[in-house]
């Protein structure tokens, strides 16, 4: 980054959010009780196409359009969509083409990371909803522009931690908020397992199914590679965020729901690197970040070489109280008394269709209280992945401003933002 474009990102960073309250709301339809929410899923091949289904699954939600850069995936999905419900969405390639489409209510976004921001912004200064799967962004700086856009137009904006909506998690939260465990003030989530390597190919011409210029969208010009499109995107510096941004925004989100974590930390600081795979992924596959807040640290441990698994389970959480402690799984809660006996437990799904629910229940209310993982607390959570990553990248402890969302250090404030790609740039929300 340019020393030019450093300064102008600095004060963009700065800006950003600045009189948002001072903007009129978009005004939003008004639903009759029979009316359908028309949803637009943007990104349907893997992940997307679970969630797209899952609203599909609700009966007042239609899938009106779906758009996909593979002509192959949007075909298929399609005809899919219509033997499910009889109806056939619009297939697009362009989102730009939804944009101002004045019949579309909500947009799905399940892209690669470097997309996420991007299409909620632009969703949400359109006057759509979106629900927009985790992370929340590729860096710290969309993110907030992001809540920054929501705000501005009044937009129902979900992320797609969906485990916010699980009833489990809930259960948790309210015994420990109960004072059943006494003063918590630790908290440890993991990720256990063992990846795959990642070895690219040489890079290719783009085949004739992909529009490769917008799959690449603000993220910096490369020649097309058919390992990095396919799904290696999420290992590389460009794209995605490391398996921190990936799994871990699952569960250092539940475990700081759990602990009463509101806000952002005070301080990171993160011991790591690349020490099993001898690969082409540049994310670490080791990871202990600690995040301080006021009289409580949150630590996430990732090992993603390592078969075995912690309290039964290859990603969790637990806390600790003063008079006892509770295990969180993707799908369950145990507690425990001073002498290690379970006290109390539950379970339920992962969530994902109570999640979906939600949503839709709030783009009727207009309620954004009423979300479960509104934009604002699900940038918190990706924030704190991004954050872990850039004291990894300085090898620094780092402190962190709330209100600017800046860190104290210049290195680290270079990871913050980045310049986006001519034709897909960060619009200024002030």
């Amino acid at each position: 980054m340019s020393r030019s474009t450093r300064r102008s990102f600095l004060e963009t960073s700065a800006a950003v959010g600045v009189g948002i309250g001072l903007f009129p709301l978009q005004s939003s339809r008004a639903f009759a009780a029979n009316d359908k929410i028309s949803i637009a899923c943007i990104g349907v091949r893997g992940r997307g196409n679970s969630v797209m289904n899952s609203f599909a699954a609700e009966p007042d939600c239609d899938i009106t359009h779906i758009c996909d850069v593979r002509e192959s995936v949007r075909r298929q999905r399609g005809a899919e969509m219509k033997q499910k419900t009889g109806r056939m969405p619009k297939l697009v390639n362009d989102y730009r083409d939804l944009l101002n489409d004045k019949s579309i209510d909500a947009f799905m976004v399940a892209t690669p990371d470097h997309w996420h921001a991007l299409l909620t912004i632009e969703g949400c200064l359109a006057g759509k909803d979106v629900y927009v799967e985790k992370p929340a962004s590729h860096n710290i700086l969309e993110g907030k522009t992001a809540v920054a856009a929501a705000r501005k137009r009044g937009r129902m904006v979900q992320m797609g931690t969906q485990i916010r909506s699980a009833a489990f998690l809930k259960e948790a939260i309210d015994y420990v908020k109960s004072g059943a465990i006494g003063k918590v003030i630790y908290g440890k989530a993991w990720e256990t397992a063992r990846n795959g390597a990642v070895h690219l190919p040489a890079d290719s011409k783009p085949p004739s199914d992909i529009d490769y210029e917008i799959w690449q969208g603000p993220a910096p010009a490369r020649p097309y590679n058919k390992s990095t499109v396919g799904s290696a995107w999420r290992w590389l510096f460009d794209y995605g965020t490391g398996d921190l941004g990936n799994d871990g925004v699952h569960r250092i989100d539940y475990c700081r729901a759990v602990m009463g974590l509101d806000g952002m930390p005070d301080a990171i600081s993160c011991s790591g690197g690349k020490f099993f795979f001898k690969d082409d992924q540049e994310w670490p596959d080791t990871m202990l970040v600690n995040y301080e807040y006021p009289g409580k640290v949150l630590q996430y441990e990732m090992l993603l070489w390592s078969k075995p698994q912690i309290h039964g389970a290859g990603e969790g959480a637990y806390i600790y109280g003063e008079n006892g402690w509770v295990v969180l799984t993707n799908t369950s809660w145990r507690a425990y008394d001073v002498a290690g006996k379970i006290v109390k437990q539950g379970s339920s799904d992962v969530g994902q269709q109570a999640h979906i629910r939600n949503f839709l229940d709030a783009v009727r209310s207009r309620k954004r209280e009423s979300l479960n993982q509104e934009i604002y607390s699900g940038h918190v959570s990706t924030v704190m992945c991004h954050a872990g990553n850039i004291s990894w990248r300085t090898g620094k402890k780092l402190r962190l401003d709330s209100k600017t969302e800046m860190f104290d250090d210049k290195e680290a404030n270079q990871y913050v933002g980045r310049e986006h790609r001519k034709g897909f740039e960060l619009p200024d929300i002030v």
